[in-house]
């Protein structure tokens, strides 16, 4: 009678796990001919998350494009085997970067032919033979183990071979981005401020018709001219591999698509091209995208 009672409580207990709708977690494991694998996850490099091509769309132009992305419109041009940067075509494909090679993907393997056999225990019977046994293959174990060390004469290094300590790079930061010296690209007041909510991408500094612009750090201009809607007549300038800056609404352009700069130099006079008052309207762009002037300029506030 009690075997009976104990096995109706065993299956109401089951009954009761069953109603209750919940499972009891279930672990999948892979194996290869019964043994355990581990798998190795591989994420995607970050310049696989980026947009590698763009699609042409109504208004845009080739230096648009660059512009927006941080890149050289003549490199880009070039990539894209484009002969005239004005004629591109609404749904044409721009490759923005070069194609890199994908990473070799890692093969799962098992375990157990990542662990190596170690030497079996050798057991004797208690006795003075079987320890002097033991004794003996400690020993021969331990010799082979020892590397060989074999004498060779030191060489002194002559004066001239002894040289000082690697200093580094004063012109990169420890994760590879280069550094620039930034100054004030014109004088003048501070009207409008850089504002993401409000889509204003770089500053607004107003002066007079004429005014010196000046480049804000040392670079290439890589673009010349006002084929820019909203930007009147523009220079951009790129400095190096992560930043451009963008000099609009000027009245008069003084350097060409290729020049080189230096920071504190005169590249254009201060104008109202496209625009409703006389100012100079500037950005700076890291990895194409428009960051706060006043992370690298001493500006007040309008």
């Amino acid at each position: 009678m009690k075997l009976i009672l104990a096995w109706l409580a065993v299956a109401s207990l089951l009954a009761g796990c069953a109603s209750s709708g919940q499972r009891a977690p279930v672990e999948e494991r892979s194996s290869v001919q019964g043994k355990k694998v581990e798998r190795v996850s591989i994420k995607p490099p970050l310049a696989e998350v980026q947009p590698r091509v763009h699609v042409v769309q109504k208004g845009d132009t080739l230096y648009g494009i660059a512009f927006n992305y941080g890149l050289d419109p003549h490199e880009l041009a070039e990539r894209n085997a484009i002969q005239d940067p004005n004629l591109i075509q609404i749904g044409q494909q721009i490759s923005l970067f070069s194609a890199a090679p994908r990473p070799a993907v890692v093969a799962s393997l098992p375990v157990s032919s990542q662990i190596k056999d170690q030497p079996r225990v050798v057991k004797y019977p208690y006795n003075e033979s079987a320890v002097a046994k033991a004794e003996a293959v400690q020993a021969g174990a331990e010799s082979a183990a020892r590397p060989v060390r074999i004498d060779t004469p030191a060489r002194v290094e002559t004066p001239a071979e002894i040289r000082s300590p690697a200093k580094p790079d004063s012109k990169s930061t420890t994760d590879g981005e280069d550094v620039l010296e930034w100054s004030m690209p014109t004088q003048g007041k501070l009207i409008a401020s850089f504002s993401e909510s409000e889509s204003r991408k770089g500053i607004d500094i107003s002066g007079k018709l004429g005014q010196p612009v000046f480049a804000s750090a040392p670079g290439k201009v890589v673009y010349s001219g006002s084929g820019l809607r909203g930007y009147g007549k523009l220079l951009i300038v790129k400095h190096n591999k992560t930043y451009l800056s963008a000099y609009a609404h000027n009245d008069h352009l003084l350097v060409k698509e290729g020049d080189a700069v230096t920071r504190g130099q005169k590249i254009a006079e201060m104008g109202h091209s496209d625009s409703d008052q006389v100012k100079l309207h500037f950005e700076v762009r890291r990895l194409g995208k428009p960051v706060d002037p006043a992370n690298y300029l001493a500006l007040g506030k309008p």
